[in-house]
This record gives structure tokens, C-alpha cells and sequence, in this order.
């Protein structure tokens, strides 16, 4: 499936890395020239450096040839007008708008949004999961079966000081980063995790709850 993306910040990246994952081809919208560099050099995909909620970009993305199309940008106009846009224009009929505010969900679908997601809407699904969400934030739903999920390491935490290769994860999750100040990198087996360490990582929804065990009880 061809997808495009507009937002390249935490939640954009990480999507268009699970999507790639899942043999997705992904591109990227992103008004910022840094982030646009830097997410076009880590995930080696096509990224247009422009706002897009103009045409302009939207064509330089070819979103005509979409099977659909994501906006999470921070702000909701923006994705509620780059949907619009791709939808009006593009006839695309799968639009995704991030809600940053949850009062606007019902806003962007009355306007046309297929779907409009919320963080209050994927808290909701966390708990439909049965998921505890102690510890651990989810930052993208993947189509109700899988999400990207961050945790970050209390002081104190078993987990500090141990490589990863130590932790037993479940089968159907991968640890795809860790961000440690300002730094940000892949993990390896023999990486160390430290307490304050930002984990992210993709999984099943019917793991994540012993992903979270994995990460919090390890002794």
C-alpha cells in the first residue's frame, strides 16, 4: 500500500517506520528542513520539504497515487485542511487526521475525515485491550492490531545497567530505539539500557501487556 504522510515529528516518524516495517511504501510531507533531512537519511524514503496542506506539496508526494493518506502534524487545522485537500482533490478516500485536541474528532469526521484519531482515543483502546498503561504511552494505533508504544526507565528500574538482549521480550515486539538525552539510536543486542532511557517500540496488541511486564518486573 502507498501511503503518504504529513507531520515528520516523534508520532510521523515513528509511523512511517512501522509502516515500512509492514512492507508499506511510505511518503513523507514534512515543513521543517532538518527534520525532512534527517527523516529522509534514517528511514531512507521519499520526503517532500513543504507544508502540506498546499497542492504543491501534495503533488511533489504524489498523492495521487495514494491508497491513503495520514496527517500528524500538532496542529489539527493542518491536518484537518491537508485530509480535505487530499480527499477534494486527490479523491482519496482513506484520510487519517491526528486529533491533537479530542473535542475536534467529531469535527474533522463531520467534515469528511474517515478517520480521526485522538489521544483519548487511543487511551480507550489501550483499556479496550486490556492494557495497563502504567509506565507506557501508546503513540500510534496500527489499524486495531499493533501499536508504537514508548516507555521510559524509572530510576531504580532492574533494567538499568542490562543489555537488551537480556530482557525477555515477547516474540511479536521489537524494541526500534532508545532516545537518551539528546541522543537517539538503534539498538543492538548488546546495547545498554539506563535508567531515564526513552524505549520505543512496535508490537502486537495482544503482547503489549507482557511487553510492559518485560520492562517493568525484570529481576
Amino acid at each position: 500500500m502507498r501511503i503518504v504522510i504529513v507531520g515528520g515529528g516523534k508520532v510521523g516518524y515513528f509511523l512511517c517506520k512501522a509502516l515500512i516495517e509492514n512492507g508499506h511504501e511510505v511518503h513523507l510531507i514534512e515543513i521543517n528542513k532538518l527534520l525532512s533531512a534527517h527523516v529522509a537519511d534514517e528511514l531512507d524514503i521519499p520526503v517532500v520539504c513543504g507544508d502540506g496542506t498546499t497542492l504543491e506539496a501534495q503533488i511533489a508526494a504524489d498523492t495521487a497515487k495514494a491508497d491513503a493518506f495520514v496527517a500528524v502534524t500538532g496542529r489539527d487545522e493542518d491536518n484537518l485542511i491537508a485530509c480535505q485537500l487530499a480527499n477534494l482533490h486527490f479523491h482519496i478516500e482513506k484520510t487519517v487526521a491526528r486529533a491533537n485536541n479530542p473535542k475536534n474528532e467529531e469535527v474533522m469526521r463531520a467534515l469528511g475525515i474517515k478517520i480521526p484519531v485522538s489521544s483519548t482515543s487511543r487511551i480507550a483502546e489501550m483499556i479496550e485491550h486490556e492494557v495497563d498503561t502504567a509506565g507506557m504511552q501508546m503513540l500510534t494505533n496500527i489499524r486495531g492490531k499493533g501499536a508504537i508504544l514508548e516507555f521510559t526507565v524509572p530510576e531504580g528500574s532492574d533494567l538499568d545497567g542490562r543489555r537488551l538482549q537480556q530482557i525477555d521480550l515477547p516474540k511479536e515486539c521489537l524494541i526500534i530505539s532508545i532516545v537518551r538525552g539528546n541522543e537517539f539510536f538503534i539498538p543492538r543486542g548488546n546495547t545498554i539500557i539506563y535508567s531515564g532511557d526513552e524505549i520505543y517500540a512496535v508490537s502486537k496488541v495482544n503482547v503489549q501487556k507482557q511487553l510492559l511486564r518485560a520492562l517493568s518486573e525484570m529481576r
